[in-house]
């Protein structure tokens, strides 16, 4: 069984920041990509940031600039330092694994319950 655990979601005011971390914990033989996804009210749930286990990186246009994603191999946690935030950036945020573990011999999503992040104007 594999579980991904986010933290540090809230409230903030436009222009401040926040620090979401994700966890991932299990039975892990490895992590390929790992990523940060968000759903705002009524809308479908869009890719924020992705990083694979070799650093490279992809950012959705409208979070360039102002987030960081960032991962920690040894420890299977990303985070995604935000930064700049706007009142459109609310959303409840999700953090995604493609995981082996041990099932299967391709990689499984594996996706976290979701952070809320809350911009005020």
């Amino acid at each position: 069984q594999v579980q991904l655990v986010e933290s540090g979601g809230g409230l903030v005011q436009a222009g401040g920041s926040l620090r979401l971390s994700c966890a991932a914990s299990g039975r892990i033989f490895r992590i390929d990509d790992m990523g940060w996804y968000r759903r705002a009210p009524g809308k479908q749930r869009d890719l924020v940031a992705k990083i694979t286990s070799g650093g490279r990186i992809n950012y959705v246009d409208s979070v360039k600039g102002r987030f960081t994603i960032s991962r920690d191999n040894a420890k299977n946690m990303v985070y995604l330092q935000m930064n700049s935030l706007k009142p459109e950036d609310t959303a409840v945020y999700y953090c995604n694994g493609e995981i082996y573990d041990g099932a299967a011999l391709t990689p499984r999503d594996y996706w976290g319950q979701g952070t809320q992040v809350t911009v005020s104007s």
